[in-house]
């Protein structure tokens, strides 16, 4: 099942010509520079962009074609905004119920109870907004989009007006929202940090088109998109918890390559995680290194290399159908004499391990 959408409009000298098909499950990043189209994407998806010879439809339901209109409360979405836009004359209480009164009883797929557990704002339920943190906020403004039982959430940039703490403090929730509830996210952003702890699939925009779009493991390390290269080219390697080291303050886990060994992270076994490992950080040898302190060494296969400069080349790799990215001098790929399809092993010398 999927989310089908494809909007032609135009707004001033700004054109959105858009068509994308993206799995209706976890969160769908759309990812790009601002003044991309991001944001009118999302409105037209919301029906708050009026568009002609639009299309929508979510798992085979249309809500918008040549014949068909739905209007935005026809539409069953919930929308969280860049700001909260929470009513500040009502408690949090308040703020949840508005959006639990909005839904019929028959609808009402999402308890009370069970949101506000979800999203952690128990404690705070009788004060206002005005006494919230931006992340408390923003929390309160999820659960309240999620008390209306939407088929579709729609993020637009939820957490661009937020300090870093703010951000760190709302991440887990948004990583429980996407593993705990069968609900089809798109989310809206620029920053790469959060489209790698949260994405499953990105779309990639550009200049109002749709560049790519796939699972995010597979976009990152497409050499022939802008996210391959640059300092902060990355991999997402999707892996479970399988133990934990209380001697060295270890954590151990596994991936379809083998075994990852990283700081001890409070994250019960057995449970999915996703480790982000950035270009600069992986090295090449053809003898597996014994005597060194990385910990964490693969037998890997080049696919690809790519010039990036006079003095760098970017080198896509493969580990048991896992891609990786490594960023290494051109006099070390003459050195390896690297090519495709030549044996390697692969040393992670930085690995964050994300929830």
């Amino acid at each position: 099942m999927s989310i089908h959408a494809r909007f032609n409009l135009s707004r001033g000298d700004f054109t959105l010509n858009a068509e994308l098909q993206v799995p209706s499950s976890g969160i769908t990043a759309i990812y790009g520079p601002s003044g991309c189209g991001k944001t009118t994407l999302l409105r037209a998806v919301a029906g708050l962009e009026s568009c002609a010879n639009g299309f929508f439809s979510l798992e085979n339901e249309i809500w918008q074609d040549e014949s068909r209109y739905l209007h935005p409360h026809q539409r069953s979405i919930g929308y969280v905004f860049q700001e909260a836009n929470l009513f500040p004359h009502l408690s949090v209480t308040g703020n949840l119920e508005y959006g639990l009164k909005r839904t019929p009883t028959s609808r009402q797929k999402l308890g009370f109870n069970q949101v506000i557990e979800m999203l952690g704002v128990g404690p705070f339920l009788q004060r206002r907004p005005m006494h919230l943190s931006g992340g408390e906020r923003q929390r309160v403004a999820i659960a309240r989009a999620l008390l209306t039982s939407p088929r579709l959430l729609l993020m637009d940039e939820p957490l661009s007006a937020l300090d870093q703490n703010s951000k760190a403090e709302i991440f887990p929730f948004l990583e429980r929202l996407r593993d705990e509830l069968a609900m089809p996210v798109l989310y809206v952003s620029h920053s790469a940090d959060e489209v790698a702890r949260l994405a499953d699939h990105l779309v990639l925009m550009s200049a109002g088109e749709i560049r790519a779009s796939g699972a995010i493991d597979e976009m990152l390390t497409r050499t022939d998109l802008p996210l391959a290269h640059g300092d902060e080219a990355e991999s997402i390697i999707k892996a479970r918890i399988v133990s934990h080291d209380e001697t060295y303050a270890l954590t151990y886990v596994d991936f379809a390559g083998g075994r990852f060994t990283v700081p001890r992270k409070d994250l019960a076994t057995g449970r999915s995680a996703r480790l982000r490992i950035l270009a600069r950080d992986v090295s090449l040898t053809l003898e597996k290194q014994t005597d060194t302190s990385i910990l964490n060494i693969f037998p890997g296969i080049v696919a690809e290399l790519v010039d990036e400069n006079p003095s760098q080349v970017l080198v896509r790799l493969e580990m048991e159908g896992v891609n990786i990215l490594s960023r290494i001098t051109r006099k070390s790929a003459a050195t390896l004499n690297l090519e495709p399809g030549k044996h390697v092993y692969i040393q992670v010398k930085s690995v964050a391990l994300l929830a």
